[in-house]
């Protein structure tokens, strides 16, 4: 498979190199955000005393999660010996807080027989994500997976009937059942399943530990083992799983970090 990889240094406008040069980092400032950078090959960074993964390239990955500390020291050791460090501030976010009624009882509170179902489609979404593979996808240009206005954001506290629940961890596209949902970024599918809490789901394999979730799908057009190209259909919109209406519920994560795919992609309201 190969992979086309846009270079770090014409990235987003975050980007900048350090003080010697050595260093090119892509990644906006905030809390929920994804960073990408890249070191001479055979150099070795950190993260508050924490290793990062380089690959071949001298390319790594790292994020913050949604309240995430906004203060953090990136360190590395080029080849030569030659260290060199940079603080890195983060900004913080003020969350929404979004209410939504009209959900069945059962779908907000599962009843004990269904228990067991949540708890096998966790195991099964873990499996899916528990691998860090070598793609490079993760380094190239995002785009959206659906046109549709945002219609939920990142990090915003959802009430269901009455009841506080969890920060949603996705962004939201309003469009009608049946709208094109593309890969955003190229990839490898790790799922293709329908699950008690998101309907039918595709995960998608970017590459270095970064995964795209896709939720509530009417229909899904891949699966597992499929390789896709930025902009494959891999499925479409529905109101499958916990819904009240069709749209596509887009997620990001590195690792077991929960990062915002909007930070990735042109705003848009």
């Amino acid at each position: 498979m190969s992979l086309s990889v846009f270079s770090l240094q014409q990235s987003l406008a975050a980007s900048e190199a350090s003080e010697a040069g050595a260093l090119v980092l892509n990644g906006k400032f905030t809390q929920g955000s994804l960073f990408r950078g890249q070191l001479p090959p055979g150099s070795q960074v950190t993260l508050n005393g924490e290793a990062l993964k380089l690959n071949a390239q001298g390319k790594f990955v790292f994020g913050f999660a949604r309240e995430s500390a906004l203060n953090h020291t990136l360190s590395w050791t080029l080849p030569d010996g030659t260290t060199g460090s940079r603080d890195i501030e983060l900004e913080k976010r003020q969350y929404n807080i979004q209410r939504i009624d009209g959900l069945k009882s059962s779908m907000v509170s599962p009843p004990e027989e269904t228990l067991k179902r949540i708890r096998r489609d966790s195991t099964v979404v873990a499996n899916a994500r528990g691998n860090i593979s070598d793609l490079d996808a993760v380094f190239t240009g995002f785009i959206w997976p659906a046109e549709g206005p945002v219609t939920g954001v990142y990090g915003s506290q959802r009430v269901l009937n009455g009841i506080p629940k969890a920060p949603h961890y996705g962004v939201d596209v309003g469009a009608p059942t049946g709208t094109p949902v593309i890969a955003p970024a190229a990839g490898v599918v790790k799922l293709s399943d329908d699950l008690y809490y998101s309907g039918n789901t595709v995960i998608l394999d970017h590459g270095m530990g970064v995964f795209s979730t896709f939720l509530h799908l009417d229909s899904s057009k891949v699966k597992a083992g499929d390789v896709v190209a930025q902009g494959d259909a891999i499925g479409t919109i529905g109101a499958t799983g916990r819904a009240t209406g069709p749209h596509l519920d887009w997620r990001l994560n590195l690792g077991k970090t929960r990062l915002d795919p909007a930070l990735l992609v042109p705003p848009r309201q």
